[in-house]
């Protein structure tokens, strides 16, 4: 049923695509596997769903153990600057930087392993204080901030939607992301590649491909509901 799922959200995605005239292949799916194992992660592989988005360190190097580096793994939780050295080695991508301190720690440990680590600058569009994110109003001073990082790219923004009924309300919240995005590549900064928009779930990612979403995370719509308690945020590592 997994693989399925996978095959049924790229129809959907595709069909969202031709509605506003993109190509499909400008979008990736990152599968959402947070309290999933790692069996159901392989179920969706089978189906062609490689980019895998977890939220929690400790859970995150569990599956890489078992399932190694034919997956490309995406950190789309809050990350803590203390938990960067133990994803920096090997890392695809970073959904969630908001902070200085997290986007220096970052750069510290990609030079240390000696390559460039791609992250996404996330950003609280909705303006609700239960969540992560840069401001939108200083989002892009915060780009320029950066600027001094040497082996960190920002590869575009990140934001979550409003967790609402009608997946039209997340409409502008997404073509703010987008209007940002584009304020960002007129920096023309050179560790600012500004090409990802890391937007919309299983909610709201037909809304959220419309409005230019590169990356969507999908979760639920592919696993099923979470029978399991989410991890604390308290992790600990041997």
């Amino acid at each position: 049923m997994i693989a399925e799922n996978v095959s049924e959200i790229r129809q959907k995605l595709a069909a969202a695509c031709i509605r506003v005239g993109r190509n499909p292949s400008e979008v990736t799916l990152v599968a959402v596997s947070k309290t999933f194992p790692a069996e159901k992660i392989q179920e969706a592989s089978l189906g062609g769903a490689i980019d895998i988005g977890e939220n929690y360190v400790q859970e995150l190097l569990r599956k890489r153990k078992i399932l190694g580096d034919d997956i490309r793994w995406h950190f789309i939780g809050h990350l803590q600057s203390n938990k960067v050295k133990y994803v920096a080695e090997w890392i695809h991508l970073i959904h969630s930087v908001d902070n200085d301190r997290l986007a220096e720690e970052i750069d510290k440990r990609a030079a240390q392993f000696g390559r460039m680590i791609d992250i996404l600058i996330e950003v609280n569009t909705t303006g609700e204080f239960s969540k992560y994110g840069v401001l939108p109003e200083k989002t892009v001073r915060f780009i320029e901030k950066l600027a001094s990082l040497q082996h960190i790219r920002i590869a575009g923004l990140m934001t979550i939607g409003p967790f609402l009924a009608d997946p039209e309300s997340s409409r502008p919240m997404f073509r703010t992301l987008r209007e940002l995005r584009d304020e960002g590549r007129l920096l023309g900064q050179k560790n600012a590649a500004m090409h990802h928009l890391s937007m919309g779930m299983t909610g709201d990612f037909e809304v959220a491909v419309e409005e230019g979403a590169t990356l969507v995370r999908i979760g639920t719509a592919i696993f099923g509901a979470r029978k399991k308690p989410v991890p604390s945020s308290k992790e600990t590592f041997s």
